[in-house]
């Protein structure tokens, strides 16, 4: 864009081709006003002038140029700024009036006192009537930006007594810009007003603690609180599962002690029985008389066999006699039958 008609922009104030960027970059690269001026002077060389002082030269001739382009920025920004503004001072006076009604938020601060006097027993702090409190909102530089605005727009009505009078229904950006201005002003004022009541009810010094610094303060306090909550719910269900799990184990534990009491039990139950028959065999013996009697020997049997053996032969001696004094036929069936002699000598052998 030729620099004749960037001037031309500025001096319509044409907010078709006018950005808020461009006129922060202009603000922002603009000679100073006497470096402005000396570059005027040079308007007769212009042709062999550098671009950035060609610039300058047709800037320079621009009538209290960084005021009006301060001025411009600002009907730029300034319904911007109105929107920031307003829900700031709403938010506010809503939270004024909401901490003011509030019965759950007073008793909130009688359990914190009543806590905190218990934490502080025996200290110089117990038994405190009261406690600085903080809050949950930022309404950071909001006085500032009120101020801000008020200076800006006396500025741009100083600067319009110095042109003609508006003949369009956009130059009177001014009276209107007033008109928000004053709207913002009374909200302010009756936030103001509001606080200053919030400190009476709480006792606190609204000159000593600002808006910002009181919101700010209890928000974080709220914060706290409810990381507090979460804390307590995550140690609840922690010490839950340890319940659970020592429960589980104990009964467990039981249950193994059940069962080997019972294998011991059924232990001495069997002991005791086999006990019990030894000593029914021993009564039962005593009173038979078969605990006496002696068992025999190996000398007993051999003796037993030998007189067996004496009464064979005898037999066999006695028989030989007879068989002499009246001889008989000997059957054939009887032979290859073993004699009573051959009987005696295999006994004798079984019983040696």
């Amino acid at each position: 864009m030729p620099y004749q008609e960037i001037k031309n922009v500025i001096l319509e104030v044409n907010e078709a081709v006018l950005t808020e960027s461009m006129i922060q970059n202009l603000i922002k690269q603009m000679p100073e006003p006497e470096q402005l001026k000396m570059l005027s002077e040079l308007k007769d060389e212009y042709d062999d002038l550098a671009e950035s002082e060609q610039f300058g030269v047709v800037m320079g001739t621009v009538p209290r140029l960084r005021p009006r382009l301060n001025a411009i920025l600002f009907k730029l920004q300034f319904s911007e700024q109105v929107e920031n503004i307003k829900p700031e001072i709403v938010s506010v006076t809503a939270a004024c009036e909401e901490l003011r009604k509030s019965e759950s938020f007073s008793s909130l601060l009688e359990i914190t006192l009543l806590v905190g006097n218990f934490m502080n027993a025996g200290s110089r702090n117990a038994g405190a009537f009261g406690f600085n409190i903080s809050f949950l909102f930022s309404a950071e530089n909001l006085q500032k930006n009120l101020d801000q605005m008020k200076k800006q727009i006396a500025d741009v009505e100083r600067d319009v007594q110095n042109f003609p009078a508006a003949t369009d229904e956009k130059d009177n950006f001014v009276k209107d810009a007033q008109e928000q201005y004053n709207k913002l002003r009374m909200m302010h004022s009756n936030m103001e007003a509001l606080y200053k009541e919030l400190g009476d009810y709480f006792i606190f010094d609204p000159k000593k603690l600002s808006v910002e610094e009181f919101f700010m303060d209890l928000h974080n306090f709220r914060n706290m609180f409810l990381q507090a909550v979460k804390e307590n719910q995550k140690r609840r269900e922690t010490e839950e599962k340890m319940r659970r799990a020592k429960l589980a184990k104990e009964k467990a534990e039981k249950e193994r002690l059940e069962k080997q009491q019972k294998r011991e039990q059924l232990i001495d139950m069997n002991a005791e029985g086999d006990e019990t028959g030894v000593m029914d065999s021993l009564l039962e013996a005593l009173q038979s008389g078969a605990a006496f009697r002696r068992k025999r020997g190996p000398r007993q049997v051999n003796r037993k066999a030998g007189c067996a053996v004496t009464s064979l032969l005898a037999s066999e001696l006695t028989k030989d006699d007879a068989m002499a004094a009246s001889p008989a036929k000997v059957s054939k069936k009887s032979e290859g039958v073993p004699t009573i002699l051959e009987e005696a000598k295999e006994l004798v052998g079984r019983a040696s």
